[in-house]
């Protein structure tokens, strides 16, 4: 099956969570109005869309609501990822893409603004994050079709925005582009709105490797763990708690594999068409999903020391990140310091 959207660190938060015991029974002759009303905990939701599992966590006492929140994250989740994939030729990016070197194709208000913040990032970046690396897409074999081209690297200029019109026209005759590296981050924010539009303001929702934290379980912080990118499956080297931010991360350890003690993954340094090796993981930390999402990315191909020297002229402010770099060495940024544990040393490897 293909997939919609390459998770870039699927499952790469793992969670400390304390869920409550509740006993639901009704003894008999009981009568409903006499029953105590449970006390809030932990209920968690699954689903699959945009190539990655979403789960929802909400801290409540209502089970009927939370089913009902749950359900409408994932509705939205899949409603944005047709809108959004390259896969569906019906979807907006497809239909741009299909018309590159043609003509101007309108698109929704989600899919524009999506595109205009990728832009954005990609200028503040100087190219480093740009979504016309789908020119990329068969040249390693990270999914399943080969096409052979690359793109030239200023090529993101050619994608033209008319904020009037609300259209997306690529200039060139067989460009394309990918919101992979963006578009979660969106998405997840969206259904942060919602939720808190029901009525939830205590919960973890979590797409792949973008997550947003809101409010807390009870009387204590969600703890969130950041995966040991060398480590077996499920193992975190450190946690911290986090209330009313995003976290994500990109990892190399997802998607590619190990030849002649040289590991090849799926995020790639477009100034080179490589796979970039300044880091095996990054996780930021920022006020929205969206803002995470995107210089994830970047703060990856640049590795820490670039990273700070953007992180500065850019001034992206309540933005903390945690490298792991190519040295196996943990840096984090000012912010984190005193908030993050590290439990351990990542495990070293290629």
């Amino acid at each position: 099956m293909r997939r919609s959207f390459a998770s870039t660190a699927r499952l790469a938060l793992w969670l400390a969570l304390a869920v409550a015991a509740t006993a639901r029974a009704v003894p008999a002759g009981a009568q409903p109005a006499s029953t105590p009303a449970r006390q809030p905990s932990t209920v968690q939701y699954t689903d699959h869309a945009m190539g990655t599992n979403v789960t929802v966590w909400l801290w409540t006492a209502d089970d009927r609501g939370a089913a009902q929140a749950a359900e409408a994250v994932f509705a939205e989740m899949k409603r944005l990822d047709k809108e959004m994939t390259t896969w569906d030729p019906k979807s907006e990016v497809s239909q741009i893409n299909a018309a590159a070197g043609g003509k101007p194709v309108t698109v929704s208000d989600e899919t524009y603004a999506v595109i205009d913040r990728a832009i954005d990032v990609s200028r503040r970046s100087k190219g480093l994050f740009d979504i016309t690396i789908g020119a990329f897409k068969g040249v390693w074999k990270f999914d399943d079709d080969m096409d052979g081209t690359l793109p030239d690297p200023a090529a993101v200029k050619e994608v033209v925005l008319d904020a009037r019109q609300h259209t997306v026209f690529l200039r060139r005759k067989a460009m394309s582009i990918t919101l992979g590296g963006i578009a979660k981050g969106y998405a997840v924010d969206k259904c942060v709105a919602i939720l808190k539009a029901r009525g939830f303001h205590d919960f973890m929702m979590q797409a792949g490797g973008d997550m947003y934290v809101a409010g807390r379980k009870g009387s204590e912080q969600w703890r969130i763990g950041v995966r040991d990118p060398r480590g077996p499956t499920n193992t975190m080297f450190a946690v911290a708690p986090v209330e009313d931010h995003s976290f994500s991360t990109s990892g190399d350890y997802e998607r590619g594999f190990v030849k002649d003690g040289v590991r090849y993954h799926h995020i790639l340094d477009t100034r080179n068409g490589q796979p970039a090796h300044a880091s095996h993981s990054v996780t930021v930390r920022a006020k929205d999903a969206f803002t995470a999402d995107a210089w994830s990315k970047v703060m990856f191909i640049m590795g820490p020391a670039e990273s700070l020297e953007l992180i500065k002229r850019e001034k992206l402010t309540d933005f903390e990140v945690v490298w792991v770099d190519d040295k196996n060495q943990v840096d984090v940024t000012p912010g984190l310091k005193s908030t993050l544990w590290q439990q351990r040393p990542p495990t070293p490897g290629p």
